[in-house]
C-alpha cells in the first residue's frame, strides 16, 4: 500500500478548520459567500471535504476571515531565517557568530581590542580563513610574521601553531571561516618574502 502524500494530513484538516472558523465568526454559508463570491454549495463541499481547496479560494476566505491563509491550510511552523547575531566576550575582544547551529564550515566577526604583544601560538584541528575587514592584523604562522590589512586575506591549517592580533593596538575587525579538518576554503594569502 502507499505512502499518503507527506502533506496529506495537513490537507485533511483543512475542511474542518474551514467550518470551525466559519462557526466561531458567526457567518452562514450564504453570508459567507456573499462576502467571498464563492457559491453557497463549493463553501459546504469545502467544509465537508468534497471539494479540495485552492489558492483561489482560499485567498477570498482568508480576506473575509481576516486571517493569513497559513492560518487556514494550519501551514507548518517555519523557522526564523535569520541569524540572530549575539555577540560573546572574550579576553581579546568579540565573537559574533555568522552560521547557525552546528555544520562544517562556521563563519564569525570577530572585533579584536587586545593589545598584548606577547605572541602566545596556539595549534588545534581545523582550517581557518580569514579575511580583514578594518584594521591591521598581526599574523604569526609558523615561521611567518606577516601584518594584513584590510581586504587581505590568509588561510592556514590550524594544526600549524598560530596567533593574531591587532598590529598596531587598534581594534581590528576580521571575518574568519572556521572548519574542520580537510573542509578548506579557495582564497590563499602567501607571505611577502
Amino acid at each position: 500500500m502507499d505512502d499518503p502524500p507527506p502533506y496529506q494530513e495537513v490537507l485533511d484538516e483543512v475542511a474542518p478548520r474551514l467550518r470551525r472558523l466559519r462557526v466561531q465568526r458567526g457567518f452562514t454559508l450564504a453570508a459567507l459567500a456573499e462576502a467571498t463570491g464563492i457559491s453557497k454549495s463549493t463553501l459546504s463541499r469545502l467544509e465537508s471535504g468534497q471539494r479540495r481547496p485552492s489558492l483561489e479560494l482560499l485567498l477570498p476566505l482568508a480576506a473575509a476571515y481576516r486571517v493569513p491563509l497559513d492560518d487556514l491550510v494550519g501551514a507548518p511552523e517555519v523557522g526564523d531565517p535569520r541569524v540572530q547575531l549575539k555577540p560573546r566576550r572574550t579576553p581579546h575582544g568579540s565573537v559574533i557568530p555568522l552560521s547557525r547551529g552546528p555544520g562544517p564550515l562556521q563563519a564569525y566577526k570577530m572585533v579584536i581590542h587586545d593589545r598584548r604583544t606577547e605572541p602566545d601560538l596556539r595549534v588545534h584541528e581545523g582550517y581557518e580563513w580569514l579575511y580583514i575587514l578594518d584594521g591591521r592584523l598581526r599574523l604569526i604562522l609558523g615561521q611567518h610574521d606577516l601584518v594584513l590589512g584590510p581586504g587581505e586575506a590568509a588561510e592556514f591549517d590550524t594544526r600549524t601553531p598560530h596567533w593574531f592580533n591587532s598590529a598596531d593596538g587598534r581594534p581590528v575587525e576580521v571575518l574568519s571561516l572556521f572548519g574542520k579538518q580537510g573542509e578548506r576554503m579557495h582564497v590563499r594569502a602567501k607571505p611577502v618574502k
